[in-house]
């Protein structure tokens, strides 16, 4: 396929301390068989990567001007650095919106870093909901099972007061929407489902919401309230690709467990597309010699990227 026929595709780099700019380095030969990547940086920063990194910069390698300098500091907290993949995603955003791209693939980055910047945010998913109006839905996966966050990055005793039969029923339809999968798992937020009410009332609010989702689209696609420490065993996995998860860890540690390094987040219910690598900015060995790197969830959020530009 020629470079004129294949997709545009964003990426922002993410935090620059991290190994996002390393990643989308030495993966760029891959990808550039299966896209045309634009790299939300400039010129400056993209050589002092790098140089750090000694690695050359590939000839084909086209960049999306995002300006800003500063001085990378591998494996460093920093503000400077939380302004600047802040910028390059916000930049990434904008080619989507202008249909100059066909989708946006993001690389990791720093929380603490965004906070030091004076961010609101606390992640790619919130600028998004925020800049589109939509409430966009985060799931992570890979093609052996994904997983969706009701509530996200919200401290756990807060989950319970957010589970609302209306809240969750609008998200359920959402979500059904942007998979279109015939069976969706539905976890329960207590210990066994609360044992019909004996360890906990919230599970009602859970089977309300499914009964109502089923109702509007007229077909049974979500089961439960399934019990959580059972929901991922090797039987359930097999009759279920797609889970609903009330909170955070509850869906991503068992995710991690089983796909840590094929894992991806995809951002659902958007006028654009948005994948991303399902892994932090691995501060511990940005930028180090003689240790292997792991493109494997990066790869797989740009085929993810692609196949759902296709779909579309």
């Amino acid at each position: 396929m020629s470079d004129s026929i294949l997709p545009k595709v964003a990426i922002s780099v993410g935090d620059l301390n991290g190994i996002g700019i390393e990643i989308a380095l030495k993966s760029h030969e891959k990808i550039s068989k299966l896209c045309n990547p634009i790299y939300c940086i400039n010129k400056d920063m993209l050589k002092q990567a790098s140089k750090l990194l000694n690695f050359k910069i590939p000839k084909d390698f086209k960049i999306q001007n995002v300006k800003g300098e500063f001085e990378i500091k591998p494996s460093k907290v920093s503000r400077k650095a939380g302004k600047y993949s802040y910028d390059s995603f916000n930049e990434a955003i904008n080619l989507a919106n202008q249909k100059k791209v066909s989708a946006i693939v993001t690389l990791p980055i720093n929380k603490e870093s965004w906070s030091k910047a004076g961010i609101k945010y606390k992640g790619h998913t919130e600028v998004l909901r925020d800049f589109f109006g939509k409430n966009a839905i985060m799931m992570l996966g890979c093609k052996k099972m994904f997983v969706s966050l009701y509530t996200e990055h919200i401290a756990l005793k807060k989950v319970a007061k957010a589970i609302e039969e209306k809240k969750l029923t609008e998200f359920l339809v959402d979500f059904y929407k942007s998979v279109n999968s015939d069976k969706i798992g539905v976890l329960g937020l207590n210990p066994h489902a609360s044992d019909n009410g004996v360890l906990g009332d919230e599970e009602i609010q859970i089977f309300k919401a499914i009964k109502n989702a089923n109702k509007i689209l007229e077909k049974n696609i979500f089961r439960g309230p399934m019990v959580p420490d059972t929901a991922f065993s090797p039987m359930s996995r097999k009759n279920y690709k797609y889970f609903v998860a009330m909170y955070h860890d509850q869906g991503l540690a068992p995710l991690k467990a089983l796909y840590f390094d094929q894992s991806i987040n995809v951002s659902l219910n958007l006028p654009i597309i948005r994948t991303s690598v399902d892994h932090g900015t691995a501060f511990d060995i940005a930028y180090k010699e003689n240790r292997k790197l792991n493109c494997k969830s990066y790869i797989n959020a740009i085929k993810e990227a692609i196949e759902l530009n296709e779909n579309r």
